[in-house]
């Protein structure tokens, strides 16, 4: 009952954020049927997290709750100001418009409640990323000022993304909700914001297509449906699978031609069909983030990651692309607002004009550089998003010329300079691990591949394409897959050729003729010629896959290209289809090119590329099947039902298996229902529990405890407690700061710390670092040979409770007194 009271209060805290920001909305998005009330809570969380941040960074505000209230005042405010011009207007708008409110509201909270009981099957934050994010929430919460400490090395500030960790902890200060609470109902409530705002662009998207407001009310229903529950096609794999479809004996052993040419990890491997029955492996819904398998020189397999919306969920780590969803959904809001007329005017910066309102200036540079403290990767994905929308308005309204691109890229510029301004703080203190781009030469995905990731999805996208296509003849579809072919081949070139300034003028630029031989060394390749041949063989080999691209870039690229429209063509259509465009983009990208990082391929470029595809296609897949469902011939209508429904099978067996393996593993633990996630006593027991709850209450101070690898208990203390872990996983903060130097000698040293029996070596690390808290459990006793008697012979006892003894260090022992 406790949880359930807190479930409200955090219901009401977002509402309230979220309607404090409507006349913001009701001005921004003028142009839009519902004036942004779909976007609210996004809009609101943005707004306010940033009123909050900058004065908190800049020592003008502090961080607690009189903070999170002064900003709220402050988004308060600037919404009263936002409606002086014409104050009554939006609460006109509101009551001749309930039913729109009403709808949006119910997806909201049917989504966040729905979401919430899923988490309650199985809410422990433990194992994957979540421990990590549960350290950023906590220090956000503790930190006495802004940037909040790194968690998990002491004496520096967190040097990753973590403007929706802040947001998370100002909602845990309004609504009074626990850490553990907190990381939960953050879930859900991404999950809700992302479904309202996925069902108001469709909804705005099919009333400018003169639906009417009930109909398109219903049908946009299937945005949240396509964006956030259907699923990848693995799911339906699976069940085949299990069910030994497609395997035969020979020889008396099972194999299976279909599923190794398939060449999905685990489902090259035998199904158990010697129970009877439908016998789904253990984790099995983990392998459809990973159906895409590239390969080494070698051959041997190089892991990629392709997650999708309903698997982020699923698996429910609150990791900043999930936490950047429902900001994704408000850029697309703000990019369909522009493109049907809003924002126009002009901001000039001395000579230049930038032509955009200064609202939509201000607010969009806001946007964008709020995208890359969410989730930094998205950033360069959504200026992308903005130079294509904006480039292509300039040249619908002004002409096709040369110009114009210039104007896009300049007016981006502009924008993301802006963007980067408003965040400086974050970004001075920011560092990372990205090394710069790099051509892939070695690894296109296949078309088997694609169709399994993307296929629910591209087949309302390819029935729309053809139905818009319809009446123009063959020769237009020749034309399309022509100009997408002239585009793949383009970008081909492009690789190739960055793949010969590295390998070849690099060296000679630099003098140093080790520079050229990057790609051989992450690839395995003997030489770049072998490269070159081996990666052209593959893709030729892959067709599929590009070939597909080819098709959907091609048709809509050729539509989008000026002509003289022909006068049924919708605004709503041809906004669907440049989505459609900027969706292949992506996905093309990483076929081409991928961000060096510490794992040496494209394994993350896939991942942040491919989960942004998704978003974007989703809301185009729904408003393409509602778009078609209401189609004047039924003939159409019944043919496309019936490809809808192929889509809706192959993509809902996964979430309805998924859901069903996390029920019946709740069923079967005999637990009750809650949202707590910390209370785990498998990883964090009884002892540990009680003395985290002493270090809460205790003055921040740096912490040793056990160090060990990523996705492992260890640094479970400094993770729950919020104080700062000397150290806690060190191949994430590798990551995080682009490599060790800030670690130094840190992890020798906690090792020495704990195993030494002389008190000058281990006073001399205590003053070093300027520990304060010295934790001894069961993990720390298993991982070091602990030599307590040191530590009980000059220092004090601060907490004991059965296997838990934490050591407090004196100011005075520290100061060499």
């Amino acid at each position: 009952m406790s949880d359930l009271f807190v479930w409200l209060r955090w219901l009401l805290a977002i509402s309230l954020v979220g309607w404090l920001a409507f006349p913001l909305a009701f001005r921004l998005f003028s142009h839009l049927p519902g004036r942004g009330v779909a976007f609210l809570r996004p809009l609101g969380l943005l707004v306010w997290g940033f009123l909050f941040w900058l004065p908190g960074s800049l020592g003008l505000l502090g961080n607690d709750l009189g903070g999170a209230w002064l900003a709220l005042a402050l988004l308060a405010g600037l919404s009263w100001w936002a409606s002086r011009r014409d104050p009554g207007a939006g609460r006109a708008w509101l009551a001749e418009n309930s039913g729109t409110v009403l709808a949006v509201e119910a997806v909201f909270i049917i989504a966040f409640a729905l979401l919430s009981l899923l988490r309650a099957h199985y809410p422990d934050i433990t194992f994957t990323e979540k421990p990590m994010e549960l350290a950023f929430i906590n220090a956000a919460l503790t930190a006495p000022s802004l940037p909040p400490h790194d968690p998990w090395l002491s004496g520096y500030a967190i040097s990753y993304y973590h403007f929706g960790f802040l947001m998370t902890a100002m909602l845990a200060r309004l609504s009074a909700a626990i850490p553990g609470i907190a990381f939960n109902l953050m879930i859900a409530s991404v999950f809700a914001m992302t479904a309202a705002a996925a069902y108001g662009l469709v909804a705005d998207l099919l009333q400018k297509r003169d639906l009417s407001v009930g109909r398109a009310a219903g049908l946009a229903l299937l945005s949240p449906l396509f964006t956030l529950v259907v699923s990848n096609a693995e799911g339906l794999l699976e069940w085949f699978h299990a069910r030994g479809a497609f395997w035969q004996y020979e020889g008396g052993v099972l194999v299976s031609r279909f599923w190794a040419w398939l060449d999905i990890k685990d489902l090259v491997n035998p199904p158990d069909l010697e129970s009877g029955a439908l016998v789904l492996r253990h984790w099995w819904w983990w392998r459809a983030s990973r159906v895409i398998t590239d390969r080494n020189f070698a051959g041997d397999i190089v892991e990629v990651i392709d997650e999708f919306p309903f698997f982020s969920f699923l698996l429910a780590d609150l990791h900043p692309h999930v936490l950047a969803m429902p900001f994704v959904m408000l850029m697309l809001a703000l990019m369909l607002n522009y493109f049907l007329g809003g924002g126009r005017g002009e901001t000039r910066f001395g000579s230049w004009r930038l032509l955009l309102s200064p609202a939509m200036t201000g607010f969009t540079a806001l946007l964008l550089g709020g995208l890359a403290f969410l989730n930094i990767w998205d950033f360069p994905i959504y200026f992308g998003l903005f130079v294509l929308v904006f480039t292509y308005v300039q040249v619908q309204e002004r002409g096709l010329a040369w110009a114009r691109l210039a104007e896009g890229l300049s007016a981006g510029a502009v924008l993301a300079v802006l963007g980067v301004l408003l965040y400086l703080p974050f970004h001075i203190s920011f560092s990372s691990q990205a090394g710069g781009g790099l051509p892939n030469l070695l690894n296109p995905t296949r078309g088997a591949h694609l169709w399994v990731m993307f296929g629910p999805l591209l087949l309302p996208l390819f029935a729309f394409l053809f139905w818009v296509y319809r009446g123009r003849g063959g020769q237009a579809v020749l034309k399309a897959v022509l100009a997408g072919l002239g585009l793949v081949a383009g970008l081909w070139v492009l690789s190739l050729a960055f793949a010969v300034l590295l390998t070849s003028l690099l060296p000679a630029l630099t003098r140093n003729p080790d520079a050229g031989n990057l790609l051989l060394a992450l690839t395995g390749a003997p030489d770049f010629g072998t490269l070159v041949q081996t990666g052209l063989a593959r893709r030729l080999a892959a067709s599929g896959g590009w070939l597909t691209l080819v098709a959907l870039a091609g048709l809509a690229g050729l539509w989008l290209w000026p002509r003289k429209a022909a006068k049924a063509e919708l605004p709503a259509d041809t906004f669907a289809i440049l989505l459609i465009f900027f969706g292949a983009l992506l996905v093309l990208a990483p076929e081409f090119f991928y961000l060096r990082d510490q794992f040496g391929h494209r394994m993350n470029t896939v991942f942040k590329f491919f989960i942004q595809a998704w978003l974007v296609w989703g809301v185009v897949a729904a408003y393409a099947a509602a778009t078609l469902l209401s189609a004047p011939r039924r003939g159409g209508r019944l043919a496309f039902a019936g490809l809808l429904l192929l889509a809706l099978v192959a993509g809902l067996v996964y979430p309805v298996m998924g859901i069903a393996d996390k029920v019946s593993q709740f069923q079967q633990s005999g637990r009750p229902l809650m949202l707590d996630g910390t209370q785990h006593t498998a990883y964090l027991n009884e002892d540990d529990q009680a003395a985290v709850a002493w270090l809460a209450g205790q003055p921040l101070g740096t912490l040793v405890e056990a160090v060990g690898g990523s996705y492992s208990h260890f640094a479970r203390i400094s993770t729950h407690s919020g104080q700062p872990a000397l150290l806690g996983w060190p191949g994430h903060e590798s990551q995080w700061r682009g490599g060790a130097e800030e670690m130094g000698t840190r992890q020798t040293d906690i090792d020495a710390l704990y195993r030494t029996t002389s008190w000058p070596e281990a006073l001399d690390i205590l003053r070093r670092y300027d520990i304060q808290y010295i934790y001894i459990g069961s993990l720390e006793r298993t991982t070091y040979a602990v030599s307590e008697e040191k530590f009980a012979a000059f220092l004090t006892v601060a907490f004991q409770q059965g296997s838990v003894t934490i050591y407090a260090v004196p100011p005075t022992l520290l100061a060499g007194n």
